[in-house]
């Protein structure tokens, strides 16, 4: 490793009674990347958090270049050179790239803006580092891998030469994932530094040079990655050897739910196009496909948040009309969302609270809401899903990203849904906590639950799907039994290639 360029020294921070950073060091070459891995909630983000600026430390110091950086200061975290890519982005969505690349650069009584400039230097860092986008597009038009790029481009206008990314591809397709450490790594061959979260072993292994470990707030290894593997790291990481469960052979129940030649359309676009499928008591039927050929549609309208133009809807061999989401409670419909922060839960309520959120009559009385049982409610979730960093009382916002997936998974599965819509139930989560939701899933399989499993992760569908179908532009293929599946035939199932007697969409 060249001489460091960043050096963070004996860090801890407290929050209350959680010990999140205890007396952590870590090191930056020049042209390095370093992989930060560990469990959700290890203390990971808080650490970049103090490197920004975000957080004051309560002992420790970080030093860039020999110079100590005031504790607690953004702007001077971004003076010395640093840049952090959030992972969950800041951007404004009504504002071009270019407007929102130059947003605070200037100050306030400039007489005008130098926005031919501010373009001429965009354009020279998007062909130093290939990292390719319209000025003048406007944000909220992009995709979500075009909006990283922006974030990117953001810290990288503000001459930032040790970069910070924050689980950089929790929202990213897999093509997407590989374009990004490929851009990665070009911009470490430039002389860029770079450090970022993950708890996904396959893109810490391809990406960094060396891996420094976190667990329960402490340190606890450092690898050069081609001295380590796999199997060490997640050890390193929870504290013991993870397996993943597998799942066994069983004989569905009776059909829960049948779709039939259903469509939905949005602002006059057709999302779902004549759909069929059904779904069984004690089975997972797992529908795969690429981002955006319709399954947010597909869990919102099984959700109730969306009607329907045509098809029919059987639920338990009765056929319904509009489906809404009171209905779905009181038929036993779960459901765990594709983005937990915007419609799993709401930040700024505490646990309990969002524990109980859609089930109100439950724990309610004489129009009350019933704070004792809400939050002996929760006290069990925490306890049963091992919800960590926080009690019953502890804002929703402070948990990681993975404990407020357990949060939303045990709020379902402990009142035993017939039905559980599961969309990316796994997304974002470390190996130890994906292992567990898996396990959970299929508790639920074999306690009689019919699961939905809506994933783009071939390797989650295969191991947990009884039945698969592929979602493409819309339409869905006709099932297949899991057990005669494989990457190869998913994938091209996935890119819309299945029986010739069946019509073939074209996909995206």
């Amino acid at each position: 490793m060249s001489e460091a360029i960043l050096n963070i020294c004996s860090v801890s921070k407290r929050f209350g009674d959680n010990l999140a950073n205890d007396d952590i060091s870590l090191s930056l070459g020049k042209g390095e990347i370093v992989a930060l891995l560990g469990e959700n909630g290890a203390g990971k983000t808080t650490l970049m958090s103090i490197l920004f600026g975000h957080y004051v430390p309560d002992s420790g110091k970080v030093l860039v270049e020999g110079r100590e950086l005031p504790p607690g200061k953004p702007r001077a975290a971004i003076r010395a050179g640093i840049g952090m890519v959030h992972q969950h982005f800041s951007l404004a969505p009504n504002l071009t790239v270019l407007e929102n690349v130059m947003a605070g650069t200037e100050r306030l009584w400039h007489l005008r803006s130098g926005t031919s400039a501010a373009r001429r230097k965009l354009h020279r860092i998007c062909q130093r580092f290939g990292l390719t986008v319209e000025p003048d597009a406007r944000v909220g038009d992009l995709s979500v891998g075009e909006q990283q790029r922006v974030e990117i481009l953001k810290a990288l206008y503000n001459d930032a030469h040790i970069l910070v990314l924050d689980e950089p591809t929790a929202v990213l397709t897999n093509l997407e994932a590989e374009r990004l450490f490929s851009t990665l790594k070009d911009m470490a061959r430039e002389g860029l530094s770079l450090i970022f979260i993950s708890h996904k072993l396959d893109e810490v292994m391809a990406a960094a040079n060396r891996i420094v470990v976190l667990r329960g707030g402490r340190k606890v290894a450092e690898r050069l990655a081609k001295e380590t593997n796999k199997a060490e790291l997640a050890e390193l990481m929870v504290g013991r050897r993870v397996a993943r469960p597998v799942r066994e052979p069983s004989t569905p129940g009776e059909v829960v739910l049948k779709v039939a030649d259903v469509s939905v359309s949005i602002d006059g676009v057709e999302r779902l196009k004549s759909i069929d499928f059904s779904l069984r008591a004690g089975e997972v039927l797992g529908i795969i496909g690429v981002s955006g050929n319709g399954q947010t549609t597909l869990a919102h309208l099984l959700s109730g948040t969306l009607r329907r133009d045509k098809g029919d809807l059987l639920l338990f061999g009765e056929p319904i009309g509009d489906l809404t989401v009171d209905d779905a409670v009181r038929a036993g419909i779960g459901r765990i969302p594709e983005d937990r922060n915007k419609e799993g839960a709401i930040g700024e309520m505490a646990i309990w609270e969002n524990a109980v959120l859609e089930r109100l009559p439950r724990f309610s009385r004489y129009g009350l809401v019933d704070r004792p049982s809400g939050q002996a409610f929760a006290g069990q979730i925490i306890d049963a899903f091992d919800v960590r960093g926080g009690r019953p009382t502890t804002r929703t916002r402070l948990l990681s990203g993975g404990n407020m997936q357990k949060l939303i998974l045990g709020r379902n599965l402990m009142d035993r849904p017939r039905i559980l819509l599961a969309a990316q139930p796994a997304r974002g989560l470390d190996e130890g906590a994906v292992a567990a939701v898996h396990e959970r899933l299929l508790e639920a399989r074999r306690a009689g639950t019919a699961v939905l499993l809506i994933s783009e992760d071939l390797e989650e569908v295969m191991a947990l799907a009884d039945r698969i179908q592929a979602i493409v532009n819309g339409r869905l293929s006709p099932p297949i039994a899991a057990d005669s599946a494989s990457a190869t035939k998913l994938g091209l199932m996935m890119a819309g290639e299945w029986n010739e007697e069946h019509e073939v969409p074209h996909a995206f």
